[in-house]
């Protein structure tokens, strides 16, 4: 917030009506991850499963 206010001197209602990747996008900053693929989200799915919590 204070980087789109101060810095990029954005009034509020313009700051509020961005998206976070037009405001990286303003700040310069590319996005380091490729978007999540189906490939990748199965990949995580089968390292971290669903399961029963230990606390319920």
């Amino acid at each position: 917030m204070r980087l789109g206010l101060h810095v990029l001197r954005l009034p509020p209602e313009q700051f509020w009506r961005l998206t976070p990747v037009e405001l990286l996008m303003m700040l310069g900053q590319e996005a380091t991850e490729p978007p999540l693929t189906r490939a990748r989200l199965d990949a995580l799915a089968a390292a971290f499963p669903d399961g029963p919590r230990g606390d319920a």
